[in-house]
């Protein structure tokens, strides 16, 4: 497990209530996920069967959903979409089957939302996990941020983007 996974697995454990996701970028270029987008590029589909895709991260979000953790991810994305976005769109009825529920917001819809300057997971509105990527997508790890400032900024732009984005299952690329 990555230094990533354990700060996530490690905060999500303590969550009682909330986590939420908001997610900025046109393109990812994590570990794996970055194969299989090649991959996907090459006319690969994932299976819609859980055991050929299912991991540690759909079993900790399942299990943090069923004692009640709410999870709620929005992503913000350029129009026309990005290959990239076609291939996350394409796999999100993964995370929606871990118990995600998930909304669309195109870019030119949040220009006038305050938004932080990088995208983040939001625990039980207190504890901020902060995403840092490179140019190219690569994840150069998280940040723990517990400023009550901060969280409350992080909670009130999700929360903006989140009024305005589109469900997952209406959402078109």
């Amino acid at each position: 497990m990555s230094q990533t996974d354990l700060a996530f697995a490690d905060l999500l454990a303590k969550t009682r209530h909330s986590a939420v996701h908001l997610e900025m970028r046109d393109s990812y270029g994590i570990g794996e996920e970055a194969a299989e987008f090649e991959a996907w590029r090459s006319g690969w589909r994932p299976s819609p069967d859980p055991e050929a895709w299912w991991n540690e991260f759909h079993t900790m979000v399942r299990e943090a959903a069923e004692r009640g953790v709410v999870f709620r991810r929005a992503r913000i994305v350029s129009e026309p979409v990005s290959d990239y976005i076609k291939y996350e769109h394409g796999c999100t009825y993964q995370n929606i089957a871990a118990g995600e529920v998930v909304r669309w917001l195109p870019r030119r819809k949040a220009s006038d939302l305050t938004l932080p300057g990088n995208d983040f997971w939001l625990f039980d509105g207190e504890i901020i996990m902060w995403n840092h990527f490179t140019g190219d997508g690569g994840s150069v790890g998280p940040e723990l941020d517990e400023r009550p400032a901060v969280a409350k900024l992080c909670a009130t732009a999700f929360d903006s983007v989140w009024d305005r984005a589109t469900p997952h299952e209406d959402y078109r690329v």
